[in-house]
């Protein structure tokens, strides 16, 4: 490796993106690991004035973002790797180097034996992008890397602003695949969520505070692709973002947009151009939700939220909440308001393609292709 490490130096540091972009460097897979694995066991030649720190097997990531500075990139290589990652650094870029480079729980110690001081590992998270109440940890970068197995969250992010997570595999995590609250400006892109058990992804104001919606800056969920989970994506409590282009099949419910009494309400947001079929699964009762089977789009408690461009089909179920598009009264009593749902292409969903369950005033049908709606009269 020292014979390489003159040889690809040059590449490495006058087409820095090969190392810091990943699309280019699966383009030129070979090249950009010989010239990011050739570079040392530690860090690699700094790129624009920062550095690149590169983890391989049997190290340990969370050692490699402890030394990491505002800027840096931790590249980990193809492997399995045992523990919890905890992010606080501004600028980070935490990336793997694809679906092979793998995190999951580390394995349990012995009785007696010293326990790990990591509050992402004790909450049952594989990764926590965590800043504080009074300053939010800005412009850190999660992507490339496959995250499962955690008792709790494949992703959890608080307090962040204009986080990244990107080409993430969340998969058999025990609720959420990749989180976020209390946040503003994310960006999750091109994702995949599967088997989680609850939302493949999760986005609040706040995971256990009741309290009014908040804006979330223009926050996007775009081009993830979303099976198995109890929930495809949940948007709780925000508003002002948007969720498109996603696809949603194989799960209890593909979207859920929540409200409730608190003010302001959920909503301002647009769920558009998503393809979403077959979430036909069977997922029980909760202490917040009837039995989920077969719903597409839900709105529930929002208001001013535009559901457009999407195609729907064959979503399929007996439960409350079951239909192509569906606005219900929350069951707290806040209704829907002023939502337009319009030009959506819905088919063989049922109870109906499109069901308005909700009391509330101003929601509107319009351009939807579609057959049967509850009431009648919808399509």
């Amino acid at each position: 490796m020292t014979r390489r490490r003159t040889d690809h130096r040059a590449p490495l540091q006058t087409a820095g993106l090969i190392v810091r972009n990943m699309t280019k460097c699966h383009i030129a897979y070979l090249v950009c690991t010989a010239a990011v694995l050739g570079a040392g066991l530690g860090a690699a030649p700094p790129v624009a004035g920062h550095t690149i720190h590169v983890v391989r097997p049997g190290e340990s990531i969370q050692k490699a973002v402890d030394a990491a500075e505002s800027g840096d990139t931790v590249l980990v290589a193809p492997g399995t790797f045992h523990e919890s990652v905890k992010v606080t650094t501004p600028g980070l870029t935490l990336r793997g180097m694809g679906r092979r480079t793998v995190i999951e729980p580390a394995e349990k110690k012995a009785v007696g034996t010293k326990k790990a001081a990591n509050s992402c590992a004790e909450g049952g998270n594989g990764i926590c992008v965590v800043g504080t109440k009074d300053r939010k940890v800005e412009g850190v970068t999660v992507a490339s890397l496959t995250v499962t197995g955690f008792t709790a969250n494949g992703v959890f992010a608080t307090a962040t602003d204009g986080l990244t997570v990107r080409n993430v595999r969340a998969v058999k995590n025990g609720v959420w695949g990749i989180a976020q609250e209390e946040s503003v400006r994310g960006v999750f892109r091109r994702n995949t969520a599967r088997d989680n058990g609850d939302a493949g992804l999760f986005l609040a104001n706040s995971v256990k505070a009741e309290e009014g919606a908040t804006d979330t800056r223009g926050t996007v969920v775009a081009g993830n692709r979303l099976e198995g989970n109890r929930i495809g994506v949940t948007v709780r409590r925000l508003r002002n973002l948007s969720v498109e282009h996603n696809r949603l099949t194989g799960n209890c419910a593909a979207i859920f947009v929540v409200g409730d009494e608190n003010k302001p309400k959920a909503g301002d947001l647009a769920v558009r151009d998503n393809r979403i079929a077959r979430n036909n699964k069977l997922c029980p009762k909760t202490a917040r939700l009837p039995f989920l089977q077969g719903s597409g789009i839900v709105l529930t408690g929002a208001e001013e939220t535009l559901v457009t461009g999407n195609v729907i089909t064959d979503n399929v179920g007996t439960s409350p909440l079951s239909g192509g598009i569906v606005l219900f009264k929350s069951f707290v009593g806040g209704t829907s308001e002023r939502n337009r749902i319009s030009d959506n292409v819905l088919q063989g969903n049922a109870p109906a393609d499109l069901v308005n369950a909700d009391t509330g005033k101003g929601n509107t049908f319009e351009g939807n292709t579609c057959k049967a709606s509850k009431p009648a009269g919808l399509c």
